[in-house]
């Protein structure tokens, strides 16, 4: 496989459509799928979950599930209404008329939750029972990612659940480079990338439309857009927090996703577009700039993981950033100089769960990358030593990404507790 093929491949396994958070969707997946196994709806359910599952399911709404939050109502979603089938949209078939089943069975609090004792950050296990009858099916490392399913203690479907064989089974992303990823997107056929990105701007651009058109979560877009001058960057800001509101708000418009976040799929890819718009950019840079941007934000998060204590919207802004100093006519060293300067700003913004701040947190996320890429147009550019910066850029990225996959698991135990005590 050459180079541009393995690129092309990473885009086409990342940037895949979601309904909702990734997180409770993956919960609703895994729960449509076991109670398939079954053959029947459950007396009772079991959750056992990573403390990430729980700590990014606690807030957020579940998808047309008349504002339901948290793991008992994704479950019981994805029990009675969902559809496997449909990945990370599974829920797109619960209808109006499921609803009264999902709340009874809630009101009957038949799904125990529990913590998984896991090294792994994304992992749970959904457990179901009827009479003299169980399933159960095992999920880690990746949302849709399967390992387990069993039913009456026979074991159906099993695989390595190692994340060496994970990532096996994915194109390999330590082919991965700052420079190669510019390469690419110069380069690359259009007709190649367009089928994999054009839906990004589709989809990203509907939700981010419809959080400014309506009140959705903490409204921060249409705060933005109401109290701030109209110039570019306030646009960008505004457009995707509501992107974000909306979803994390329950939202049924689906986003294309980036390293497994909507929401990282969201500010990957907004201030490009919004920066295209206000430019008069063509649909073919713009196409490129999104390739450019999705990479360089898949790049750094492959250091950290999926889930961590570290804010995945500092990566994504980082990638738009970039591409934005790609669509400048910005130089490589320019480019470079734009990633290690907003890591230097941003780096270690946590991870509190899914929830109406992460609008927030993109803004915040957003304007310190365009300060990052600002500075870097000027050639004034914070220096090697400089904390956490280093002599060349993918060490700077390998850096943060020792500090959030390592340094703050921690940090992510101590956030979960705060989150759980009452």
């Amino acid at each position: 496989m050459t180079l541009k093929e393995k690129y092309t491949a990473i885009l086409s396994e990342e940037l895949v459509p979601a309904l909702g958070c990734t997180e409770p969707i993956a919960l609703a997946y895994a729960s449509a799928e076991c109670r398939r196994t079954l053959g029947c709806f459950p007396d009772a359910v079991d959750a056992e979950c990573s403390g990430n599952i729980i700590k990014n399911v606690k807030s957020v709404v579940i998808p047309n599930s008349g504002g339901l939050k948290g793991i008992e109502a994704a479950v019981a979603a994805g029990m009675i209404g969902g559809d496997s089938s449909r990945g990370l949209e599974v829920l797109s078939s619960v209808k109006e008329s499921d609803l009264p089943a999902i709340r009874a069975y809630l009101a009957e609090k038949r799904i125990k939750v529990s913590l998984l004792k896991t090294s792994a950050s994304l992992h749970f296990i959904i457990r179901m029972r009827r009479g003299s009858d169980e399933a159960l099916v095992e999920v880690i490392h990746q949302h849709t990612n399967i390992v387990r399913k069993e039913r009456n203690g026979e074991v159906l479907f099993s695989k390595d659940s190692s994340a060496e064989n994970i990532n096996e089974a994915l194109t390999d992303r330590s082919c991965l480079t700052v420079a190669d990823i510019i390469g690419y997107g110069e380069s690359v056929d259009i007709e190649t990338i367009a089928p994999i990105i054009e839906p990004q701007i589709e989809y990203n651009t509907a939700i981010c439309e419809e959080g400014l058109r309506n009140k959705w979560g903490s409204n921060i877009g249409q705060y933005l857009m109401d109290s701030r001058s109209q110039d570019f960057l306030t646009k960008a800001k505004a457009v995707a927090a509501a992107g974000s509101d909306a979803r994390m708000s329950g939202c049924v418009y689906p986003v294309v996703i980036n390293s497994g976040s909507g929401n990282q799929g969201i500010t990957v890819s907004i201030p490009v577009i919004e920066y295209a718009k206000h430019n008069g950019v063509s649909h073919e840079r713009l196409l490129r700039a999104l390739a450019i941007s999705n990479l360089i934000a898949i790049h750094q998060k492959t250091k950290i993981g999926r889930l961590s204590a570290y804010c995945g919207a500092v990566n994504a802004a980082c990638g738009a950033a970039a591409a934005i100093t790609w669509l400048q006519d910005g130089t490589q060293e320019q480019i470079n100089e734009t990633i290690s300067n907003t890591l230097a700003t941003i780096s270690g913004m946590v991870c509190d769960g899914a929830k109406p701040s992460c609008a927030a947190k993109i803004s915040l996320a957003v304007e310190a990358a365009m300060m990052g890429h600002d500075l870097a147009m000027e050639n004034d550019n914070f220096l090697p030593g400089d904390g956490i910066v280093k002599e060349n850029v993918e060490d700077t990225i390998s850096g943060v990404g020792e500090i959030a996959s390592k340094g703050m698991a921690s940090t992510d135990e101590s956030i979960l507790s705060v989150m759980v005590s009452e």
